[in-house]
């Protein structure tokens, strides 16, 4: 991965941004604007993934986005605030990317349970499980009641996940135990705010 400039946001920053925030199909939802946004660092085995499975390659891309930034100085498991990098391809085209700590959100489900539930980020919460790293997280509490995370979280964590090589047909495969039909009208859309995030990154590694 070929990158030419890193830029740090502090914390600060990184909240403002993340009060910003929309819900995907209702923009007048800022979801985190009046929600406790916090930086810490947590064990993975605490955290719940919401999605079924983990795709190989996006784990791969995951660990060579580690071994990239570390070359410029960034740890891809304490951020302290995001980072904008810009990577050039072997085309010559250039495309910025913001990234930023795990997304984790406080969600208290139905039995009672405080589930932290894993929104974004699931890959490199692995790679730090697998690298015997406990991450720093954005951690979110006070989401509004209203507007859950989109998807129920896994009552056995990471117990149990599939290890995919391709991307599985959600025709085929449960990816995720959705909360309503219209679940993206749950969805956040943080690309509202941020360049070119939770899109895959496979262009980046044909160098």
């Amino acid at each position: 991965m070929d990158i030419v400039t890193v830029e740090q946001h502090s914390p600060e920053e990184l909240i403002s941004c993340l009060r910003r925030v929309p819900l995907l199909k209702q923009p007048e939802v800022l979801i985190y604007n009046h929600a406790l946004i916090t930086m810490e660092q947590i064990h993975p085995d605490f955290l719940h993934p919401a999605q079924n499975y983990l795709w190989l390659e996006e784990l791969r891309k995951t660990q060579e986005l580690r071994w990239s930034l570390k070359a410029w100085g960034v740890d891809l498991f304490r951020l302290d605030g995001y980072v904008t990098y810009t990577v050039r391809l072997n085309d010559g085209q250039e495309v910025v990317y913001d990234l930023y700590p795990p997304i984790v959100e406080e969600s208290l489900e139905a039995d009672g349970t405080l589930a932290l539930i894993i929104n974004d980020g699931m890959h490199r919460l692995y790679l730090a499980r697998l690298e015997w790293v406990v991450p720093q997280v954005v951690y979110i509490r006070g989401v509004p009641k209203a507007y859950p995370y989109y998807a129920f979280p896994r009552p056995e964590r990471w117990q149990g996940l599939d290890l995919l090589p391709e991307n599985p047909d959600p025709q085929t495969y449960l990816k995720k135990c959705h909360r309503q039909r219209d679940n993206k009208r749950l969805f956040r859309d943080f690309q509202a705010v941020f360049h070119n995030v939770g899109h895959p990154r496979s262009r980046l590694l044909k160098k």
